[in-house]
């Protein structure tokens, strides 16, 4: 029995990961379970798989949830909730759910105790990928992608041997605006950018797609994960979404992982690897599908994922900083206060006006974090 703890319950990945444990109640329980304020769904999660611990990143929502709450347990609400949580208590496997820079601490310190990472959080490999990976080896812990993308190369790589692979090749679906032209860019609407054709996703992740900067940070985040060169790294629009990803090998060889666009496949991979576990999920029937397609992507009219490749070329803090500047312009988009097209504007001028530091250390790549957002929240 596993017991894990999950950072970010309520979002998509958490949920999913709560579907693939509830077929699983001999292989795992739940530890504990995180949330920045969605009380009303974490007391249902509550009731159904009683955690020994929660944190709610909402103090006056963790109020509320005491006093309503009908049974005994521990509520951790605190500026350090999550980090106090990944550190002092009891679990097997961490899935890092959380989007965005948060999930970096409480990361790095499952990584410490030498737990498996099931790992969605794209950020904490691309602002701290040296970082994270040398704790890795040093304590002995495991990462392994919950990213569809990801999962289906490590999927493929496992038996082979890394000094034999001549490419791995990301596959994209394009995103919502994947046949519109980029002058579509400067009048398209939140809405329009949140109706992805394939995946039902968080509106953070699902902008990301949109402008295909997802696609850029799962670039970074892969050099990281497999230890390959940004030139081995190579992405392929494939608009059905039905091959997650693929490798190629020095003989020409091509592995490939196949499945419906559904999380709680690559979650459950994560979570019982090195088994495959029966289940019920809907299979992949080829025949339905009948067509398969794949092209380049358009660098010009999708200029975040170029950015993401200068970033990952430029190294030292130039990825934190392309990941912070992203994150407060598409919070910027979401908001109403800035055009879709100005994304990648104010990413380009936060890569151009603050400063990169070569091989920073945790504080370094902090400060970086906290100086990128406040430039960036200083755009008009």
């Amino acid at each position: 029995m596993k017991k894990v703890l999950i950072l970010g319950s309520t979002g998509s990945i958490g949920v999913n990961a709560l579907s693939v444990i509830r077929k699983f109640p001999d292989r795992f329980s739940v530890a504990g379970l995180t949330v920045n304020s969605n009380i009303s769904t974490l007391s249902e999660q509550i009731e159904e798989f009683n955690p020994e611990f929660v944190v709610i990143n909402d103090q006056s929502k963790a109020k509320e949830l005491a006093k309503n709450l009908n049974r005994k347990i521990k509520i951790i609400s605190s500026e350090n909730g999550l980090v106090e949580a990944a550190k002092k208590y009891d679990y097997d496997i961490l899935i890092g759910a959380i989007v965005g820079f948060a999930g970096l601490s409480p990361t790095l310190e499952a990584i410490k105790r030498g737990k498996r990472i099931a790992l969605a959080n794209k950020e904490t490999l691309v602002v701290a990928g040296e970082i994270v990976t040398r704790l890795v080896a040093e304590n002995s812990a495991e990462i392994i992608p919950v990213d569809s993308e990801h999962s289906a190369i490590y999927q493929c790589l496992v038996g082979e041997n890394l000094n034999e692979v001549e490419k791995l090749i990301l596959t994209a679906s394009g995103g919502p605006f994947l046949n519109k032209e980029k002058s579509f860019f400067d009048n398209a609407t939140v809405n329009e950018a949140l109706n992805h054709p394939n995946w039902k996703m968080g509106s953070k992740i699902t902008i990301d797609s949109a402008t295909m900067m997802n696609k850029g940070l799962e670039v970074i985040e892969a050099h990281w994960l497999f230890g390959l060169p940004v030139d081995k790294i190579s992405v392929v629009i494939h608009p059905q979404s039905i091959i997650h990803s693929m490798v190629q090998f020095v003989d020409g060889s091509i592995k490939a992982q196949l499945g419906l666009p559904d999380m709680k496949l690559p979650i459950q991979y994560a979570l019982t690897f090195p088994e495959r576990l029966s289940n019920d999920f809907e299979r992949t029937n080829l025949p339905l599908i009948n067509n398969l397609t794949f092209f380049e992507p358009d660098f010009n009219k999708f200029e975040c994922l170029k950015l993401a490749y200068q970033a990952l070329n430029t190294g030292g803090t130039s990825p934190c900083i392309l990941n912070a500047a992203n994150e407060i312009a598409v919070e910027k988009f979401l908001n109403g206060d800035i055009k879709f097209s100005e994304i990648p504007k104010m990413i380009n001028k936060a890569l151009d006006k603050v400063e990169n530091h070569s091989n920073p250390d945790i504080e370094t790549i902090i400060e970086c974090d906290k100086l990128t957002r406040e430039f960036v929240n200083n755009l008009n």
